[in-house]
């Protein structure tokens, strides 16, 4: 199959994404201290047991050494304390931990290699984010570098790409099959009748089956395929149930045979129907705080709040073990920027939606797979969240490719010249609401302040730096990685 096509501006644009990404995460993966990234030593047991033992683990009681966690998070993971009973990760499905096996073997088991090849993965993850909405909006080739700008420099997403762990070749191959699923929206007249339209449903098997085999937040890669088939043989060619069925058992073949053999193997091993582990991941991870006992000794109101607030800012940046936060007014500038570019991605939406007759309905059918992938995300996040307090962010990053191709979307239309004015108003007008009512801080008050009057300036300046004032919210961004690391992770985490 062929690559897709990029625009003069992508063609150079997308290597400096690319190459900046690179040496970011890599000054990341070579500053951040040893195994202060969430859950790295029981992904690095992993990969030691795979690679000496040459068979894989099987999680017991015992693999969560709840208090000892707790010390040797505390004291920083000194030496002298190993890290060896961390093995909670046990259950995982294989195939991070089968590539990583031979970078382990080849660097004698040092834990800068290990870190490199989750920084390779992140490097590939982001070309295809660019092929994804570029497939999805070629006349617009700006969106595809900026919903890739923001995958990069992402503080915690770069954080994550910078360990060792299963997330990012996870996110890597849903981000895949987006890309392949919109192909398949796209491929004119009668797909099963095509040569490629059978292959792209292969493809889509192949990479769904090795997602199965990599993580269990991949699975939502099987309803979002057979929504998209749906969508394909119900909607864009018209209904066609035969042609559903016929493309979802094409689809469906190599994915369920790939994951079949580890099932069984989880099933003989945990027993019951526990084929993912999960069940057995529960039973071991004694000690992990659960929901029902915060809502009884802190009550649902705090539930919620606690739910949001870390939500928010682990999203963007709460490093180690959640232990490492950044400065009160980092967060707050943060969620200015989210604020701009929510209400850009909403005035955005409802220009589309009245101009709706004007998109094909390729296009309709992919967007509503990028919304379902991410409201499937959220709901396992919160899903995840009734069970454990587990209220990190980083578990939708999963969703990165709608993320980033929202705000990507709402920044450039909050940053058009004929939004400046109108949204410079409302800026003023919300922080004096909100200052009169005893709700707004100082700093925030100033930021907010600060905002409009640069929006406002933004309506004066030449429009020959329209290009940097579209992409000044990246460059925030790769400052506040380079900040994040070097005013932050390093100086409270080095032992």
């Amino acid at each position: 199959m062929s690559q897709p096509s990029s625009s003069s501006h992508t063609r150079w644009l997308l290597p400096a994404i690319v190459l900046a990404y690179l040496i970011l995460a890599t000054l990341y993966a070579a500053y951040t201290p040893d195994w202060q990234a969430p859950d790295e030593p029981a992904h690095y047991n992993y990969v030691e047991y795979l690679g000496e033992q040459y068979r894989f683990p099987l999680l017991k009681p015992g693999d969560f050494p709840a208090a000892y966690l707790e010390e040797i998070k505390t004291a920083h993971f000194p030496p002298e304390m190993s890290i060896a009973p961390i093995r909670y990760e046990f259950h995982q499905p294989p195939l991070y931990y089968i590539l990583a096996v031979p970078v382990y073997q080849l660097f004698g088991g040092s834990l800068l290699p290990l870190r490199l090849l989750s920084v390779a993965l992140g490097a590939l993850l982001l070309l295809v984010v660019c092929w994804t909405v570029q497939a999805l909006v070629p006349d617009r080739p700006f969106l595809a570098l900026g919903a890739t700008a923001f995958v990069a420099f992402l503080p915690m997403h770069l954080a994550m790409t910078a360990a060792v762990n299963n997330d990012t070749l996870a996110e890597l191959l849903l981000a895949t099959v987006l890309l392949l699923s919109i192909r398949y929206l796209k491929l004119p007249g009668s797909s099963l009748g095509q040569r490629e339209g059978r292959q792209l449903l292969i493809l889509l098997g192949i990479t769904t089956g090795l997602g199965l085999l990599t993580k269990s937040a991949v699975y939502v890669a099987v309803p979002l395929v057979l929504l998209a088939i749906a969508l394909k043989h119900l909607w864009i060619e018209g209904p066609s149930l035969s042609g559903s069925l016929r493309a979802g058992i094409i689809y469906a073949t190599p994915a369920f045979l790939m994951g079949l053999p580890w099932w069984v193997r989880n099933i003989a091993l945990y027993g019951g129907t526990d084929f993912l582990g999960l069940n057995r991941h529960d039973e071991v991870v004694v000690g992990q705080l659960r929901t029902a006992e915060f809502v009884a000794g802190r009550g649902f109101g705090a539930l919620l709040h606690d739910l949001s607030l870390t939500s928010f800012h682990s999203f963007w940046g709460q490093f180690g073990w959640m232990g490492v936060l950044l400065d009160s007014r980092i967060y707050q500038a943060l969620a200015i920027l989210s604020a701009l570019a929510l209400i850009g991605f909403l005035i955005w939406a409802l220009r589309t939606w009245r101009n709706r007759a004007t998109r094909p309905k390729w296009q309709w059918a992919a967007g509503s797979l990028l919304v379902a992938s991410g409201i499937l995300t959220l709901a396992a996040y919160l899903w995840y969240n009734t069970q454990f307090v587990q209220h990190q962010g980083r578990y939708l990053f999963t969703a990165l490719v709608p993320i980033g191709l929202a705000a990507a979307l709402g920044w450039r239309e909050a940053l058009r010249r004929e939004r400046a004015w109108p949204l410079a108003a409302a800026l003023l007008f919300g922080a004096a609401v909100l200052r009169l009512a005893g709700l707004l801080p100082n700093w925030p008050l100033l930021m907010l302040v600060g905002t409009a009057v640069a929006l406002a300036v933004r309506r004066y300046l030449p429009h020959r730096l329209d290009p940097f004032v579209h992409a000044f919210p990246y460059l925030l961004l790769i400052l506040l990685d380079l900040a994040s690391l070097f005013f932050f992770i390093v100086p409270q985490l080095t032992v």
